[in-house]
């Protein structure tokens, strides 16, 4: 069997916060964050839990897909901001859903989180072991950001997004995915005794690693699965940083208008940006069936990947 999407959801927190409200509590200004990112504003949660984001993009998923909540054999959340270390997310997800006939499981590969999701829903799809995955990446940064450090709290944003698998005869999904552990420190977020926790982060090294190994993944899996590029209709990015992509773009030779973008209007959801971005475009009618398209994801751990899948 195959891992077909056969319906997408997504939610954003009411709030907006600009550019111009950073520049009242940091050094900074609307201009610089722009030229540096491209983020013009983004989501932040004020009530809000993250359990509720990833349950509102879930229902709009199943709804869109037309099931039953006791046709879900499987809820993956992938998230690095939850809001208790028990019970999961994806626990607290499936009492909220009624999705009585599914087992609950959290990740966390930051970023890279829904890709590595979406990998694992496949890898239950083809052995045959559940049919119908409900996969969502959820993310409420903004509680683990320091809003004093201009060199983060500029980035992130909170939101969800959600999509339903669904195991089919008819289709194509393949993936290549890395890890590098060594290199974990240039993006991490340690548990303080006495202290909040804030992500901290080394961004140009950041930077370096994504605009090397991303082109290089998606390179390997277009010829792993002998695909030209041109048959690629979207390259669907994480949404962490516009030069990021346009960089990508260009060392793949792909024109930047096959590389969709809304990380100006929410910044990086890390785990959320993908699916929030994939239920825009799909809502939007620009996916076709029979669509090819690729999903990028890179972020904490280090961690990256790349799934090419046939809509």
């Amino acid at each position: 069997m195959i891992t077909k999407i056969i319906g997408t959801g997504s939610y954003l927190p009411s709030k907006r916060v600009t550019n111009e409200d950073l520049s009242k509590i940091v050094d900074t200004n609307d201009e610089w964050i722009v030229s540096r990112t491209g983020i013009k504003e983004r989501r932040v949660v004020e009530q809000e839990s993250v359990i509720e984001l990833a349950t509102k993009a879930g229902r709009q998923a199943i709804e869109q897909a037309g099931i039953s909540l006791e046709e879900i054999d499987l809820i993956l959340v992938a998230t690095m901001s939850s809001d208790f270390a028990l019970p999961n997310v994806a626990s607290s997800v499936q009492a909220c859903l009624k999705a009585v006939n599914a087992i609950a499981i959290d990740m966390n590969t930051a970023c890279s989180g829904f890709i590595f999701a979406l990998s694992v829903a496949d890898s239950y799809i083809r052995a045959g072991i559940y049919r119908t995955v409900l996969i969502i990446g959820a993310e409420t940064l903004s509680r683990i950001v320091d809003w004093n450090d201009r060199g983060t709290c500029i980035l992130f944003g909170d939101g969800a997004g959600a999509v339903i698998a669904k195991a089919s005869s008819q289709g194509r999904f393949e993936q290549v995915l890395y890890t590098d552990g060594s290199s974990g420190n240039c993006l991490a977020m340690k548990k303080e005794e006495k202290n909040h926790s804030f992500i901290t982060m080394n961004g140009q090294k950041v930077f370096r690693f994504a605009v090397k190994k991303v082109p290089e993944v998606i390179e390997e899996l277009l010829q792993q699965t002998k695909t030209k590029k041109e048959q690629i209709k979207y390259f669907l990015l994480h949404q962490a940083n516009k030069r990021i992509i346009h960089a990508v773009s260009e060392k793949l030779s792909v024109p930047i208008e096959r590389f969709p973008m809304n990380l100006q209007w929410y910044g990086n959801t890390s785990a959320a940006s993908i699916p929030i971005l994939l239920d825009e475009m799909n809502r939007k009618n620009l996916l076709e069936r029979g669509d090819s398209i690729i999903l990028s994801g890179f972020g904490g751990g280090l961690t990256w990947g790349s799934i090419l899948l046939q809509w």
